[in-house]
């Protein structure tokens, strides 16, 4: 196999790879409370930790 003859310098390795970026994530409105939320991730409202539009874990009574 052939191998390169010389080193490639950072800066031409760092200015090939400066368009690779990562997604933005992508929302959801949850049905049951209405919050925009990252999907596939438990979020919290009003001290209640939701899951999939359901309660997964409800918050201490204040």
């Amino acid at each position: 196999m052939p191998n390169p003859k010389r080193r490639h310098s950072k800066t031409r390795s760092r200015k090939r790879r400066t368009h690779y970026k990562a997604p933005l994530p992508t929302l959801s409105r949850c049905s049951t409370t209405g919050v925009v939320h990252r999907r596939h991730t438990a979020y919290e409202v009003d001290g209640n930790i939701y899951y999939a539009g359901r309660l997964f874990a409800e918050g201490k009574p204040s």
